[in-house]
């Protein structure tokens, strides 16, 4: 599979994989049905779209991507949503992660 396929399953994964931690929420601990079973089958097309990206890109480039992106993505989308606003710890942890990200991606070499 070329790099190019990777990418895009890997922004397919993080999109997917907030919107499937975003429905965790609305499910109200799996006891709401729909908003469960949307959580259910967009984590399926989370782990299917990141499997497809490792297959063609470096699992730590992916993994570290997907990883970090959808926890910064859920944080956003509790900030616009819910009104919940991370404290200060909360908002430097974050921004730790980013830099994280963008440390292994740009900065990290594969031997």
């Amino acid at each position: 599979m070329k790099p190019l396929f990777g990418y895009l399953f890997l922004a397919i994964g993080i999109s997917f994989g907030i919107a499937s931690n975003s429905f965790a929420k609305i499910s109200d601990g799996f006891t709401k049905v729909t908003p469960s079973i949307l959580c259910i089958v967009f984590m399926c097309i989370t782990m299917f779209s990141i499997s497809k990206a490792m297959s063609a890109l470096p699992v730590g480039f992916a993994y570290s991507t997907y990883s970090g992106l959808t926890v910064t993505g859920v944080v956003l989308f509790a900030m616009l949503k819910y009104q919940q606003i991370p404290n200060i710890y909360g908002t430097i942890g974050i921004i730790l992660i980013i830099i994280g990200v963008v440390m292994v991606n740009y900065l990290g070499k594969l031997n």
